[in-house]
């Protein structure tokens, strides 16, 4: 095995803290407004494809884990220079890193599109992204360890939030479920597909797996993350059917947060003002995960300090939050980025355990005739 990773003590978690990661990886900006895009393709069969592409994660995840199995102090990098070799591996590592980018772009850029579109309409796009930014900085320069931390309180803090889509049922009808399995196989499979910017993150296993200590108790709390944030979306997408009438849904840019209007207290009148700000908790562990995990690649590739490194890394990404404006460019990339993610997600991970599986094979049987 080439270049396994020299981790000392400090820098590990235990496994029981994967369910936070991953969790808190998968509920981000994405829960928004997921519900217009399944929909759009599955009509009110769409809680079928929810429930479809959460099952087929848990899938994922096992050749993802039985991957890594097979390189046990090595994260996804090492495993590319080890089974493809130095210049293909690097050439897949470098789109690794253009991806896990990409990815802290889009969730940054599209929840500031939440905030001035929802909250402060006025504020400068450079304003809040300098902010995020500098919050995001300050979490990766402090280590893993902290990320970690700030992904369980996320989960921890951010749960009350979910029961509070009961008012809206107040306003629902079941009738909207009938008649059950009307679109085809394809349009629930396409309404599956357009689900995958909103429940990826859980790919942040393949880089963050040799830092866990106790490995052996990593499936449990892997598959118990995957399936809260299954059921969450779920019940999302069960209250968006039964509150909106037909057609509606899938002229709703942010339906959750609509949902989340319903809600009224005495002492609070316009409740999605809260949600969203409060919103920022649930995504900085995203934005974390992404730039450390860009991280963990690029010094696979040179050499550069994690201090250097965020800086050019955070002013690339401020550059493009503001050269990138209007919405129509947002929902474009987000578009794009949903099309490639769901290949380096959901396909490319049996591909690559395939090849490993069998470069694995081939040199056992090699070193028995020798």
């Amino acid at each position: 095995m080439k270049n396994p990773l020299q981790l000392s003590p400090k820098d590990t978690i235990n496994a029981f803290l994967l369910f936070f990661v991953i969790h808190s990886s998968q509920v981000g900006v994405g829960i928004h407004g997921f519900q217009r895009f399944v929909y759009h393709d599955a009509k009110h069969d769409a809680w079928i494809s929810v429930l479809l592409i959460g099952i087929v994660s848990h899938i994922i995840v096992i050749f993802m884990i039985k991957t890594l199995e097979m390189y046990d102090s090595n994260d996804l990098y090492g495993i590319h220079q080890d089974v493809f070799g130095k210049w293909i591996g690097n050439f897949l590592n470098g789109i690794y890193i253009l991806y896990c980018s990409t990815a802290f772009f889009a969730v940054l850029r599209n929840y500031m599109e939440v905030i001035n579109a929802w909250v402060f309409p006025n504020l400068n796009p450079w304003f809040l992204s300098a902010t995020l930014l500098l919050i995001v900085m300050y979490a990766f320069l402090s280590g893993l360890r902290v990320i970690v931390g700030i992904a369980f309180f996320s989960v921890v803090f951010s749960f009350w939030l979910y029961p509070l889509l009961i008012f809206p049922l107040e306003f629902s009808s079941s009738s909207s479920f009938y008649p059950i399995l009307e679109s085809d196989i394809i349009s629930i499979l396409k309404g599956a597909q357009s689900m995958t910017f909103t429940i990826i993150g859980f790919e942040i296993l393949n880089v963050i797996y040799p830092f866990v200590k106790d490995k052996e108790n990593v499936k449990k709390h892997v598959h118990l993350g995957l399936l809260a944030t299954t059921v969450i979306y779920l019940a999302i997408i069960l209250v968006s059917l039964a509150y909106y009438s037909e057609g509606e849904l899938a002229r709703t840019i942010w339906a959750t947060l609509t949902l989340f209007s319903i809600v009224r207290f005495p002492f609070i009148e316009r409740f999605e003002f809260i949600a969203i700000n409060f919103w920022m908790l649930i995504i900085i562990p995203n934005l974390c995960l992404y730039i450390w995990a860009a991280y963990r690649g690029t010094i696979r590739l040179v050499k550069i300090s994690a201090k250097k490194f965020v800086w050019i890394f955070s002013i690339i990404i401020f550059i493009f939050t503001i050269v990138i404006q209007t919405r129509t460019q947002i929902n474009m990339i987000n578009t794009q980025f949903g099309k490639v993610a769901f290949y380096i997600v959901f396909v490319y991970p049996i591909f690559l355990y395939v090849v490993a599986a069998l470069k694995k094979k081939l040199t056992s049987q090699k070193e028995q005739k020798e």
